[in-house]
This record gives structure tokens, C-alpha cells and sequence, in this order.
């Protein structure tokens, strides 16, 4: 659904995307991570057609940016970071005229469907002057929806919202995955990417790494199983260490800290010895690190 190849951005001496070579397949929420200023907007803008790149290639739903962007435009929605709306309009008129613009053809039924389906039929006539932020936001996830689009563009969907509200918006991002959208997704919210995203790429000015949010995990830090037991002592971490497919054990309180690739097959052996040893395992357990150390750690490391 999107491919680029070598696409670069200079605004005059600064580089703001560096030869980004990156695939998003079709139905996915692909999730676009890293600090401010690292270029993900510049990258948004490029590939929604908004503004042209320096060099390099990329094609949106098969169409090539730069030749064929009217294409592009029809097939793609896109929620900016801070959306523009009319606020002297009410919102069943703001969506009446972007849809207008996009050529829908059921303009009526498209601006109720998605009103309702975000909360929003009841304020349908109040001007958006009058909305919060969070009601503004939500109302320029419905512009960015009134055409249908394949891939979805969304520049930090849940910023300025409420709990309530931002549960509202993931669980929406939740049903267009269901429904073979391709999801584009620049955040801060880590948990969120977490929770939302199929793969995850970590970008500053150039590409640091992309994979599913466990990979990346366990490329960063390894996966480590945690054996809570009744009395440890540094002899029995020595026998776990020992074992072939075991990289590190650690000791803390009467916890077994032991690193290893694949807990799936080699729990059971690690269990075995342990028990074999006189230990008493009251439960066993993996340490979870969030995706916020991921992420800090790559960019630092960057």
C-alpha cells in the first residue's frame, strides 16, 4: 500500500527525511515513532501528496507521488496535528462542504454516519467555534473518513483528549483495522502504539528500525522469565546460567532472573532443573519492558 525508496526531504540546509526506504502493507496500523522534529510530519506530508520530495520514489495505493497525486489525494485521508476547521460553520457543515470537495456522493448519509458513529449527531448544529479540542479532534477524524479513503493518515489522533474520549478514538482506529483500512499512525502515546499497532518503526531523520512491538522488545533488551521461588542462592543461578539457550541470570530477593530467546521451549527445561534441584517455584513469569524503553533506548542510542 505504500512503498518508498531513498525518499529525502531538504528544506534548504536542513535534512528533514533522510533516504527513508520503508513498506506498510495493506490492513495494518503501522505505527511512526520518534521525537519532534525527527521529520514523521514531513514524511506524512510527502507521502499524503502535500508537499513534494527532494528525491527519491514512493507509491500510495499503487499511484506514484509526484506524478499521480490527484490519485493519491482521493484515495487517502488525513488528520493533521492541528486540523483547520471553520468555527463559525456548524459541524454537520464543515463535513457537508470537505465532502463536497471530495466528490462523495451520499454527502448526507456520510456526514450522520460518521457524527454518530464519534459522538457528535447531537452537537451536529452548534458552531465548531464552540467545540473543545478534543470535540474538534473528533470531528476532523470524521472530515479525514467522509470519502472512504484506503489508508488513513493520522498525526497524533488522541492529542488534547480526555480518557474517555481517547479510549473513543482507539477503539475506532480498532474497528477500521476490521475493516482492511491501511493505518497510518504518528503518536507520542507509546501505550497506544503498543496496544494499536500490528509494526512499529522508530524514525529520526532516517529509518532506526521497524518490527511487531514484541520483536522489538526482544531485539532490544531480550525476553526475560522471572521464576519466583520459595529460596534462591547464587548455586542455582549457576546451573540455570550453564544452560546452553540461557544468555543471563540474575538474582533478586528469592527471584531468578534468567535471559533467553525462546521461553516458550525452553521454560519447561529451566522448570525441570530447578525442581530436579530442590527448588520450590511458586510461579513463573516474563518482565515486560513497556515500549517507552524500547523507544528511549533506540533514539538514544540514535
Amino acid at each position: 500500500m505504500i512503498q518508498t525508496e531513498n525518499l529525502t526531504k531538504k528544506f534548504k540546509t536542513v535534512l528533514a527525511v533522510d533516504n527513508l526506504d520503508l513498506h506498510v502493507k495493506q490492513g495494518e496500523v503501522f505505527g511512526f515513532l520518534g521525537p519532534n522534529g525527527a521529520g514523521k510530519t514531513t514524511t506524512v506530508r510527502m507521502l499524503a501528496c502535500l508537499i513534494g520530495p527532494t528525491s527519491g520514489q514512493a507509491r500510495v495505493n499503487g499511484f506514484r507521488v509526484g506524478e499521480q497525486d490527484i490519485e493519491i489525494r482521493r484515495t487517502v485521508g488525513i488528520l493533521t496535528e492541528t486540523p483547520g476547521m471553520y468555527d463559525n460553520l456548524s459541524a454537520e457543515y464543515n463535513l457537508r462542504v470537505f465532502a463536497s470537495l471530495y466528490e462523495v456522493k451520499d454527502i448526507p448519509g456520510q456526514v450522520e454516519k460518521y457524527l454518530r458513529m464519534l459522538g457528535l449527531w447531537e452537537r451536529r448544529f452548534d458552531e465548531v467555534g464552540t467545540f473543545s479540542k478534543g470535540m474538534k479532534q473528533k470531528l476532523a477524524i470524521a472530515r479525514a473518513l467522509m470519502h472512504e479513503p484506503r489508508i488513513l493518515f493520522l498525526d497524533e489522533p488522541t492529542a488534547g483528549l480526555d480518557p474517555e474520549a481517547s479510549r473513543l478514538v482507539r477503539d475506532f482506529i480498532a474497528e477500521l483495522r476490521k475493516e482492511g483500512r491501511t493505518i497510518f499512525l504518528c503518536t507520542h502515546n507509546l501505550d497506544e502504539a503498543d496496544r494499536l499497532c500490528d509494526r512499529i518503526g522508530v524514525f529520526k531523520s532516517h529509518l532506526l528500525v521497524v518490527d511487531t512491538p514484541a520483536r522489538l522488545r526482544a531485539q532490544v533488551f531480550g525476553r526475560k522469565v522471572v521464576f519466583h521461588l520459595r529460596q534462591a542462592d547464587q548455586a542455582l543461578a549457576d546451573r540455570v546460567t550453564a544452560l546452553p539457550f540461557v544468555s543471563e541470570t540474575k538474582l533478586v530477593d528469592n527471584k531468578l532472573l534468567a535471559t533467553l530467546d525462546d521461553p516458550e521451549l525452553h521454560n519447561p527445561d529451566i522448570l525441570r532443573l530447578l525442581i530436579g534441584a530442590g527448588a520450590d517455584v511458586q510461579f513463573v513469569g516474563e518482565l515486560r519492558h513497556s515500549l517507552e524503553d524500547v523507544y528511549l533506548r533506540l533514539v538514544k542510542e540514535a
